[in-house]
């Protein structure tokens, strides 16, 4: 993705790209030179999104190019334009999009996934003054580690690589980084260990901590589920398919760690992942089983396929015992929230209206959309077992979503303030600045709610 963006400097100036909606269009279209102006007439170009005119020069080289973009979301304006412009290199000739704006959205729409195969042809280049390159470049890291992550493949991505990817990014930034493993696992983290104990590939929890031990503390949970079958409660096939995107919620998660590390806000951060692989083997975790979890509370297990849940709270536990300022957790948690809400919007919970509403203006304002869902409490009801503490599924399939949220609220003490965000992290097919595969979603809402609220 950092092959799609350049330095611009007075040697190398590229050919002059100019983003238009309709409205700008009227009045640009009047200061084209008559030779410009009959090849976009003869063209039919009208500023329409997508549409795109490529002027020739008089030898016939391309001298110019007006692109058609949507400004209703200025990150991603430009991010089809990657894919539609021949190689070479652009440079910005108006100010409809800023230059953070068009870098963000020109290499997110310029991103492929190429561990397994090539690029079908290098993409073209966008040229940016160096200060614009070096602000957006941190965020843009991050976002293709979560996309890289999310689209490896398990047999190239199982907990164990999953917590070295952890670990390089500490030592990269100079964190501290622990791995709990076997027998200390089952013994700190009984619930993970008892979700991944049947798979060949051992379930593990990384911790990550930096910071300052005067500063507030930030904790972090992502779920790290390598792969789902579901258990027991085994998966239909189509439902299986992309469940290598389970462990989406630890990619968000670590990608946030590493924009709060980069930026270097004033916090104590606290990363937890739990990492497992829900498999199938003689071992496997059944239906009816009671775990008593890190936090002593005894849950039923009525579904193996509601697994997430399950790891998370162990996790909740271990960072609400440190009393955060703050505690934030991703998870690919549920269908239900998709059913609700659809792929491209990710469901907010949160037990503090003043951090809800903080995190969904600053999703405004970066154009990286949340909804919040409420924690209902009647709901709790769904969630009782005659044997145990709680059940980590009931019976009934309605606020699925809301109940997932309710069973983890149950691991958090009211006075901490708690933002859980269920996140799908994937694009079912291509859009504009969204390629196919993994995705980044409320990540950037989430780091500027953060820059606001840690301000140096």
């Amino acid at each position: 993705m950092r092959r799609a963006l350049g330095e611009a400097t007075r040697a190398r100036r590229g050919v002059p790209l100019e983003p238009l909606d309709r409205a700008y269009w009227r009045t640009r279209a009047k200061k084209l030179s008559a030779r410009e102006s009959r090849w976009a007439q003869a063209c039919g170009f009208d500023a329409s999104p997508g549409q795109l005119c490529l002027i020739p020069d008089a030898r016939g080289e391309l001298s110019r190019v007006l692109a058609g973009v949507d400004l209703s979301s200025p990150p991603f304006a430009l991010g089809a334009l990657p894919s539609l412009l021949p190689g070479g290199d652009y440079i910005l000739d108006n100010d409809l999009v800023s230059p953070n704006n068009a870098a963000l959205g020109w290499a997110l729409g310029a991103y492929r996934y190429t561990r397994y195969v090539a690029a079908p042809r290098e993409p073209p280049r966008l040229l940016l003054a160096r200060a614009a390159l070096n602000e957006i470049s941190p965020l843009l890291d991050a976002i293709v580690q979560v996309r890289d992550l999310i689209n490896t493949p398990s047999e190239d991505l199982n907990p164990a690589q999953l917590c070295e990817a952890v670990r390089q990014t500490a030592r990269a930034l100079r964190a501290e980084c622990k791995v709990f493993e076997g027998e200390t696992l089952k013994r700190e983290f009984p619930a993970v260990h008892a979700v991944g104990r049947a798979s060949a590939h051992a379930p593990r929890v990384v911790v990550l901590r930096w910071g300052k031990p005067s500063d507030p503390l930030l904790a972090l949970i992502g779920k790290g589920v390598t792969f789902d079958s579901g258990g027991l409660d085994i998966k239909p096939a189509d439902g299986m398919r992309w469940m290598k995107k389970d462990m989406g919620g630890a990619a968000h998660a670590l990608a946030l760690a590493r924009l709060v590390m980069t930026a270097k806000l004033p916090v104590r951060l606290l990363l937890v992942i739990p990492a497992v692989d829900n498999a199938i083997s003689g071992d496997t975790l059944k239906p009816g089983e009671v775990i008593r979890t890190r936090a002593g509370v005894t849950v039923e297990v009525d579904n193996t396929d509601a697994e997430g849940r399950l790891i998370l709270c162990d996790a909740l536990a271990a960072c609400v015992a440190e009393k955060p300022d703050l505690l934030i957790d991703f998870a690919t948690l549920t269908g239900a929230a998709r059913v609700a809400l659809g792929p491209e919007l990710p469901a907010l919970f949160a037990n503090d209206d003043g951090c809800a509403e903080a995190l969904l203006a600053a999703s405004r304002t970066q154009h990286d959309p949340l909804w919040r869902l409420p924690l209902w409490h009647p709901y709790r009801t769904m969630l009782v077992s005659h044997v145990a503490d709680l059940v980590n599924a009931g019976p009934s399939r309605h606020a699925g979503a809301i109940t997932a949220a309710l069973y983890l609220e149950r691991f958090v003490p009211a006075a901490i303030p708690w933002l859980h965000i269920d996140v799908y992290a994937w694009n079912d097919s291509d859009r504009p600045g969204h390629p196919r595969g993994g995705e980044a979603q409320g990540l950037r809402a989430c780091f500027e709610f953060l820059r606001q609220r840690y301000k140096h």
